[in-house]
């Protein structure tokens, strides 16, 4: 799983979210914080405190053969 921050037009903040290799959000903070670096650290001792193991399998790549065509 990876922790990843993110931010809206709309907040004045970011959120951390936890999410597997498929893409599934797993898990995100309901609080805001003022940077990137505190958002994620945040979401990594989450991440730890969940002790958990991704078991789901990663998406297939989507194929990007129409940029090779042109």
């Amino acid at each position: 799983m990876d922790v990843v921050a993110i931010s809206t037009p709309q907040d004045a903040g970011w959120r951390w979210r936890i999410v597997n290799y498929a893409g599934e959000v797993v898990e995100e903070s309901h609080g805001l914080f003022s940077t990137i670096k505190s958002a994620v650290a945040e979401g990594a001792q989450r991440l730890h405190e969940m002790n958990v193991t991704d078991v789901s399998r990663p998406t297939s790549p989507r194929s990007t053969s129409y940029f090779r065509a042109r």
